[in-house]
């Protein structure tokens, strides 16, 4: 069976449909960080550096292992640049 197959399969189950949805914020933090990391041609150690913090959190956050505080992901974001952009929807 292929991934996409067996995706197929799992979504049909409602309590897996709602844990992918709840870890999908966790999920987006970890893609931006990977992303930005591949785009500026980063390992994990320098983007640690850049953000002065260790090795192993950059590789937490990005297998989704941990949460980020906020104050973290301005720090992340203001190390780009760019300013950290937080919104709820739903509400």
């Amino acid at each position: 069976m292929n991934w996409k197959t067996h995706k197929k399969q799992l979504l049909k189950d409602h309590k897996f449909r709602r844990a992918v949805a709840e870890a999908k914020p966790e999920y987006e933090i970890a893609r931006a960080f990977v992303s930005a990391r591949i785009k500026y041609k980063l390992t994990q150690k320098q983007l640690a550096r850049k953000l002065k913090t260790a090795q192993s959190v950059v590789s937490r956050i990005e297998n989704a292992r941990t949460t980020a505080s906020v104050s973290f992901l301005k720090r992340f974001a203001a190390a780009f640049g760019g300013r950290l952009k937080i919104g709820f929807e739903g509400i």
